[in-house]
């Protein structure tokens, strides 16, 4: 079993007291922008189950994220289709964490950043820690942070244009989604630079 505190703890030892955890959820998607979440969690935080969004259900996500939402601290950044077009998606992704930080650094005196893998450079200190979602309970909390809030947009983005199954697929290369788009051609909030909308512009 792993500790999912031991980061956190050790920082806690150290006298440091407001610790976030950060995350993004959509490096993949052909479609939508990347989100990313910073959460800090209360020393006395318990959330059974809590690990990585991506190994929970659906339904265990929106529970757990609500729970965060009234237990935690969070901030929340997303960087647009456009953008990750411009910059990349790794810098995108690196964007949106940062706009989350800061998010959170307006409601408390954030001192330390433990992020998924990602190096960041911020006037505070940050561990990325590979695999931290699996890791660290703080990362944990963002990645459903995140993940959730991303699907929220997906199912929105869905009521406008059902014909391409953004609630099934939230904007993955599925088969029925390349499927939608060679159907229905694109729009707006296609990621121009990735592999299969790059083929189909061609």
């Amino acid at each position: 079993m792993i500790d999912l505190w031991k980061y956190e703890q050790d920082l806690f030892k150290e006298g440091i007291n407001y610790i976030g955890g950060t995350d993004e959820a959509g490096r993949g998607p052909l479609y939508g922008p990347v989100v990313a979440a910073c959460v800090c969690l209360p020393k006395d935080f318990q959330l059974e189950g809590l690990t990585d969004s991506k190994k929970l259900t659906p339904k265990k996500r929106d529970i757990f994220y609500e729970y965060i939402k009234e237990h935690a601290i969070y901030g929340i950044g997303i960087v647009s289709a456009k953008e990750i077009d411009k910059i990349n998606i790794y810098e995108a992704s690196r964007q949106a964490m940062i706009e989350a930080i800061n998010e959170v650094k307006k409601q408390i005196p954030l001192e330390y950043v433990l992020s998924d893998a990602m190096p960041i450079d911020i006037d505070i200190p940050v561990m990325p820690i590979i695999k931290g979602d699996a890791k660290s309970i703080s990362i944990a909390a963002a990645s459903v942070m995140a993940k959730v809030t991303r699907d929220h947009m997906m199912e929105k983005i869905d009521e406008k244009y059902p014909m391409y199954g953004f609630k099934n697929h939230k904007g993955y290369p599925t088969k029925k989604h390349l499927e939608a788009m060679h159907k229905y051609g694109l729009i707006e909030g296609y990621r121009l630079t990735y592999g299969p909308v790059k083929e189909m512009l061609k």
